[in-house]
């Protein structure tokens, strides 16, 4: 108070108080201060863990490349996988393909559910746009990430025999959305009220970058919104068909039933998006889907297979023939034909439930009876059968596989179920490997706390199931058009043979 007057009245002296109650003011008045700074540091102060995230929710509305992945020199190229897995597979091969074409690193994705991103048709031309895909995509591995069941491609696959600096190189995808947006996948997860939708508009900025919903950016991202509709990539030495007419077009009748006018060219994509292109400075090349296949003796949308004179590329397109599953899934598909069928077996994969394959159960069975049947009769008894389906075992009676199971004298049926130990035991043991292809690792602290604790063990089943279907020695049935039987048809072509079972 003195401080305040240095000449006070003489009658405040007079009732000056005891000097005991002095100390309580600045006292008092500390910690109110202190009070204030906490209270300041936690509402308004962005904690440390999301530095990252401050800097890229206040991003203007057309979003930008950080500067820590402009400044890494590094060329990325990602896509947008869907449908089911084999189809991933295939996509993920075609991306192996445009990476090493083009010498950028591959962004390797998750495994997306089963159809949860849909493409359409493109021999009816009727897709979804790939700006429209690539977000589809984005919003589901957000999905599995809160859900805990992200896992990567490349932990199911073994891309060991791929990934290297004369063939290609990768990185996950949770890595490059740490350095592209610098922001981890994994504040999907947070609890925090206050911090949710901070967290929530950054994701969405992130995804609406990378799904290149602004356009192309100058020396950021270009977006790649050809589709099977306009476009066939291929890839020649001296470019030659580069601007040809494909083989396959829209006939007149659909022309005037849709009303499209699309004119499918043949497009090189070494010079279309490589060295000297305007892609050429882009560090993200986003494509959408990459999914091919054989339609009336042109390719839908990626014709890549000329052996090439250049052995880096040959040695490219031998290894991506077949990429076998990763070493737990095989060992636990085999250790189930040596323990559990004990014999030499039938494998029939029937897909009874999904899209066009519900039409034709009856077709499907007549030709397992068919082969089954000639068993039989040759001996020994029983046959052993392992059976894969989608059909749910509650669903049996009444069918065909109902009838073999309830002759056991003829007949030994053998499956699996997710929630075997077998199959449990390899899901642990796949975990623990981590085999998760992460090259460019991220040491930035602010990302470093982990919100999505308690990872789910991924479901094995379908591949497992598949490593038991590549050891039938007495041969396998698979569903026409199915392009699960068509990879292990593959998988027993290539390595996975009887013999090695």
């Amino acid at each position: 108070m003195n401080t305040l007057n240095p000449n006070p009245p003489t009658r405040m002296l007079s009732k000056r108080k005891p000097l005991y109650r002095f100390p309580l003011i600045p006292v008092f008045a500390l910690v109110i201060c202190l009070s204030f700074l906490v209270l300041y540091r936690y509402y308004a102060k962005p904690d440390s863990q999301f530095n990252g995230l401050s800097k890229t929710s206040t991003m203007s509305h057309a979003p930008q490349c950080s500067g820590q992945a402009l400044a890494l020199g590094e060329k990325f190229v990602w896509y947008a996988p869907h449908s089911g897995f084999s189809n991933q597979l295939s996509e993920f091969k075609n991306a192996v393909l445009m990476a090493g074409i083009l010498n950028r690193t591959l962004v390797v994705p998750p495994i997306l559910d089963h159809h949860a991103v849909a493409l359409g048709s493109c021999p009816k031309f009727r897709v979804v746009d790939p700006k429209d895909v690539r977000i589809s995509v984005w919003d589901h591995v957000i999905e599995l990430v809160q859900s805990r069941r992200y896992i990567s491609i490349a932990e199911i696959i073994d891309v060991s025999s791929l990934v290297s600096p004369s063939l290609v190189r990768v990185i996950d995808l949770r890595d490059f959305v740490s350095i592209w947006c610098g922001i981890s996948l994994d504040l999907a997860c947070v609890k925090d009220t206050k911090l949710q939708s901070s967290v929530s508009e950054s994701l969405k900025q992130c995804g609406s970058l990378l799904a290149g919903l602004h356009g192309s950016i100058e020396k950021c991202i270009y977006a790649v919104n050809e589709d099977c509709r306009t476009t066939i990539w291929t890839f020649h030495t001296d470019g030659h068909e580069d601007g040809k007419l494909d083989s396959f077009q829209a006939d007149e009748q659909l022309k005037q039933k849709k009303k499209i006018s699309y004119v499918r060219r043949r497009k090189d994509v070494f010079k279309t998006l490589g060295p000297g292109s305007e892609v050429e400075s882009a560090s993200l090349l986003a494509f959408g889907s990459l999914f091919s296949a054989a339609y009336k003796g042109s390719e839908l949308y990626v014709d890549i297979h000329e052996s090439h004179q250049d052995q880096r590329f040959r040695s490219l397109m031998d290894k991506i023939k077949h990429l076998p599953f990763v070493p737990e899934i095989m060992i636990a598909g085999k250790q189930f034909v040596k323990e559990t069928i004990k014999a030499p077996f039938l494998c029939a994969q029937l897909r009874l439930l999904d899209g066009q394959f519900k039409n034709h159960q009856k077709a499907t069975f007549h030709g397992l009876r068919q082969k089954i049947e000639s068993l039989r009769k040759e001996g020994p008894l029983p046959v052993h059968i392992f059976i894969m389906t989608d059909l749910p075992g509650d669903n049996w009676t009444g069918t065909y596989l109902s009838d073999l199971i309830s002759d056991k004298h003829n007949y030994k049926v053998h499956f699996l179920k997710e929630n075997d130990k077998l199959v449990r035991r390899a899901a642990i043991k796949l975990m623990a490997a981590g085999h998760g292809q992460r090259f460019i690792s991220n040491s930035d602290s602010t990302i470093s706390k982990r919100y999505c604790s308690s990872q789910r063990l991924p479901d094995l089943l379908l591949y497992v199931e598949q490593t038991v279907c590549s050891c039938a020695s007495l041969g396998f049935i698979g569903t026409p058009g199915s392009t699960i039987a068509e990879n292990i048809e593959l998988m027993r072509k290539f390595g996975s043979s009887s013999q090695q079972c």
